[in-house]
């Protein structure tokens, strides 16, 4: 909405110009989730910012990492899944989450939550968060960070990179590694947002309206659809399992710019044209979706986000090499499932990755932490089903 002006005299000198934003801490700090997590902020064309999240290594692991992982959230979204970093550093990998501008650590005051008008925008945070892990830059020489964007201590210029992107995350790594072959190794993706929920045909009916208004209004609002049905199921404020910074995953979700709608039609357009990946792609999607705006139990083993059978049609257009998992009882974003699921997904990972993910390297006899962890996770399956069902 427009700014009024209020009637009256003009001032005799121009008002002061505001005041600069409070710079933003230099180099690597304790991060918000606790003991082992540290951040970065990354700073970007245009003064935006961009957070790195690092995982450190477990003191008592006592060996090389074998692969970098990258991750990127989805809409609405930031990243909180501890458990998930633990998995990749359980084998062998060095992990890092991005919470991209606009996005969870990296909101600042008059920042429009989410705002973007073209997914290869993300192309800087990536650059940035690549050149933090003290990689080369893929888009030119580099490999030990920046004077912005210092390199972590142990760099890992020549470690494979997996990338691991959900819904809108998948669909922004699956365009970016198209638009930087040879780059990464693997791409992971969690119920990527690869296609729309009404499918190519409802797409492209809508497309010419979302166009039109992108670009007369780009920060103009759509109507929001999220019931908040998902964020009961998971949250902890709700009886569900996880906590989170509510104001950076709002209850129903951030409010949509037509901008962002035109920008991810866009990117499932060249999806549906084909990627032509060269690298192997792991898709985990739910077996089914719940898309009613009421409350139902199935909202807890369901996605309520996507339709997973058009995101698996759609998932055949990445590339030559693509493995689709489905994971009974899923919900959108597979990793905040009940225990049970979450297991299955880290075991399908695990079982793909023998043939697609670097080797183990010579390491202590006995199963991996990851396969003694599923214990843990199956002994709370029980009381979270108990809490469900009371």
């Amino acid at each position: 909405m427009a700014n009024r002006r209020t009637a009256g005299p003009r001032p005799a000198v121009p008002p002061a110009p505001a005041a600069p934003p409070p710079a933003e801490p230099a180099g690597w700090r304790p991060d918000i989730l606790g003991p082992g997590f540290e951040q970065l902020t990354l700073h970007l064309p245009e003064d935006r910012i961009a957070t790195l999240v690092h995982r450190q290594p477990d003191p008592e692991a006592g060996r090389a990492p074998r692969m970098d992982v990258l991750y990127v959230h989805g809409w609405s979204d930031y990243f909180f899944q501890k458990e998930l970093a633990q998995y990749w550093i359980d084998v062998g990998a060095r992990f890092f989450a991005l919470d991209l501008h606009n996005y969870g650590r990296s909101l600042r005051p008059g920042d429009t939550p989410g705002f973007v008008t073209d997914l290869a925008e993300y192309d800087a945070d990536i650059a940035a968060a690549l050149q933090a892990m003290g990689r080369r830059d893929p888009a030119g020489p580099g490999g030990a960070g920046t004077p912005g964007n210092p390199g972590t201590p142990q760099a890992g210029a020549d470690l494979p990179l997996v990338l691991l992107g959900h819904s809108t995350g998948g669909l922004t790594l699956s365009l970016w590694a198209a638009r930087h072959p040879g780059v990464a190794a693997a791409l992971i993706l969690n119920s990527p947002w690869l296609e729309f929920q009404g499918a190519e045909l409802g797409r492209r009916a809508i497309s010419p309206l979302i166009n039109l208004e992108a670009a007369r209004n780009p920060r103009g609002t759509l109507p929001a659809v999220d019931s908040g049905n998902y964020s009961r199921a998971v949250s902890a404020a709700f009886g569900g399992e996880w906590h989170y910074n509510s104001q950076w995953r709002p209850v129903r979700g951030f409010t949509a710019t037509t901008a962002f709608i035109h920008a991810v039609f866009r990117g499932q357009a060249a999806v549906a044209r084909g990627l032509h990946l060269d690298l192997p792609v792991l898709v985990l999607l739910s077996t089914r979706s719940y898309l009613q705006p009421r409350w139902s139990p199935e909202v807890r083993t369901s996605d309520v986000a996507l339709d997973v059978n058009v995101v698996a049609h759609r998932a055949l257009s990445l590339g030559n090499t693509v493995s689709i998992i489905r994971i009974p009882d899923a919900m959108h974003d597979v990793f905040l499932s009940l225990p049970p699921v979450r297991a299955d997904a880290y075991a399908a990972i695990s079982r793909w990755g023998t043939g697609y993910l670097p080797p183990e390297r010579e390491q202590a006899a006995g199963p991996p932490r990851w396969l003694r962890g599923l214990a843990g996770l199956r002994a709370r399956a029980g009381r979270a089903l108990q809490s469900i069902s009371s």
